[in-house]
């Protein structure tokens, strides 16, 4: 699942990998996502997330309404939003504005294109006045030639696919239940890939903000069925 409406969601700015807080909205979507997946009565054995904070959050609260909180989690940069790169606390108006609609169309929506790279990776970044987390300790461990400079669809995928076919497959192929909250790009990724979706196809998905999805999936990790509640 996507989650909740974050601060710069509600703004309409490119957020990517700046750890901005889920807004009040956001907040609400959570619950409301946790009321619906306690309805389903799904025990879950294990859960993951990313390492910023609207995601977190979104799955502590939806694992507290579903009264799961003991469930063991992960949380790995590789679930991480796809790194929009110099567009990152742009305004979407303002940068249609200024590259023009469908170029700034393309940088969101195409599979295999790069937005405008970043130099270096800085530790934070203030927008508005306000200063948020970027490139700190939380990944001291990651070797500065895998931290991003701005992805596209098809790179943040090759990021998330060794967390997914290395933690998440073996859950799965054990016949457990997994609950992942990810960010809107990811979750669309591992859409492609789940759903085998075509480069083309996917273009044209939307993600929302705190819309649980479940999936049943077969021996071979191919999908039975498919719900968004």
């Amino acid at each position: 699942m996507r989650h909740g409406q974050s601060e710069w969601n509600a703004k309409n700015l490119f957020n990517g990998w700046i750890d901005t807080d889920l807004s009040d909205a956001g907040v609400t979507q959570a619950h409301q996502a946790g009321s619906l997946l306690a309805e389903t009565q799904i025990q879950f054995d294990f859960a993951a997330t990313s390492l910023l904070k609207r995601a977190i959050k979104t799955l502590h609260i939806m694992l507290e309404e579903t009264n799961q909180l003991y469930v063991p989690e992960q949380k790995t940069w590789r679930l991480n939003e796809r790194h929009y790169g110099a567009l990152q606390g742009v305004n979407r108006d303002d940068a249609r504005a200024k590259w023009g609609e469908a170029q700034v169309h393309e940088w969101r929506r195409a599979y295999d294109v790069l937005p405008p790279q970043t130099q270096g990776h800085p530790t934070s970044i203030t927008v508005d006045g306000k200063t948020y987390p970027a490139f700190d300790r939380r990944y001291d461990d990651i070797p500065e030639t895998e931290l991003p400079h701005g992805e596209s669809l098809k790179v943040a995928l090759a990021r998330i696919l060794p967390f997914y076919e290395s933690v998440i497959v073996p859950h799965l192929q054990a016949g457990e239940n997994v609950l992942i909250v990810a960010h809107g790009s990811t979750v669309r990724a591992l859409t492609k890939h789940i759903e085998h979706i075509s480069d083309a196809d996917i273009m044209h998905l939307e993600i929302a903000n705190g819309e649980p999805i479940i999936y049943d999936l077969d021996d071979q990790l191919v999908v039975t069925d498919k719900q968004v509640i």
